[in-house]
């Protein structure tokens, strides 16, 4: 039981890990917003591509 303790320590919980989530989703919205403004295509597909990461781990967390 110990172990099990010590291991879960460091870890943030998973409503913790889902605001960060959220708050980073917000963020890369917002870039990709102004990466469609300036018409910047390389920095749309690298926000296209973060935001489906940030996707995915919000569904392995069961937060969408």
């Amino acid at each position: 039981m110990k172990q099990l303790m010590d291991s879960m320590e460091g870890r943030p919980s998973d409503k913790q890990r889902t605001a960060v989530l959220r708050m980073e989703l917000d963020y890369e919205l917002a870039t990709l917003f102004e990466a469609m403004s300036e018409s910047n295509k390389a920095k749309i597909n690298s926000c296209k591509k973060k935001l489906e990461k940030i996707r995915q781990e919000l569904l392995a967390l069961k937060a969408l």
